[in-house]
């Protein structure tokens, strides 16, 4: 089983996230469970959504307290959460940041980074102070993981993307080009962990 935890805060569509990543890994034949946690429902307040997913039924119904991977929408959460609790060593941690710098201060976990407000704000995805980042994310973090393929990723975004579906998918498939690895790490999805 592969447990994710996603952060940002809201208005990010970090919620979305995980739901279309929870569906693009439906469609590829893996069971799924999702579900977000709020603190303050606000636009601006850090927001938590989980993702678990198994190639067998999953019966656990507690919170993710021990995630695989981290993807985080925000990078200023740094600040204020501690992203890496509880994340098992080795652990995938996706950015959304310009500097590729940022990723270098999480010893003992894998990281990436990407532009993914640069991306959304390229394919009009909200505005340029509040660019909706989220497919970007998903693109690219399907990337680090090499799953689930890019066809699960842009049926899902047509699933649950009602407006701008051309432009979502082109989003995450431009993050998915374009995604940092730390100098640290290598590309390493592999399809066999789950």
């Amino acid at each position: 089983m592969e447990e994710i935890r996603f952060h940002g805060r809201g208005g990010q569509g970090t919620v979305v996230a995980s739901i279309i990543l929870a569906k693009a890994f439906f469609k590829a034949g893996y069971y799924v469970q999702t579900f977000p946690v709020f603190g303050v429902e606000r636009r601006g307040a850090p927001v938590e959504a989980y993702l678990r997913l198994d190639h067998r039924k999953i019966r656990i119904r507690s919170n993710i307290y021990t995630p695989d991977h981290v993807l985080v929408q925000d990078v200023k959460l740094l600040e204020s959460v501690d992203i890496t609790r509880g994340l098992k060593p080795g652990g995938w941690i996706l950015l959304n940041t310009a500097e590729p710098t940022a990723a270098g201060a999480f010893n003992g976990f894998r990281t990436a980074t990407v532009d993914a407000a640069r991306i959304a704000t390229t394919h009009h995805l909200g505005t340029r102070t509040h660019p909706i980042i989220n497919t970007a994310m998903i693109g690219a973090f399907a990337r680090i993981l090499g799953m689930p393929p890019m066809d699960a990723v842009e049926e899902a975004i047509r699933q649950e993307i009602p407006i701008k579906q051309e432009e979502n998918i082109a989003a995450a498939k431009q993050a998915y080009a374009e995604v940092r690895f730390s100098n640290t790490t290598t590309e390493a999805g592999n399809k066999d962990d789950v």
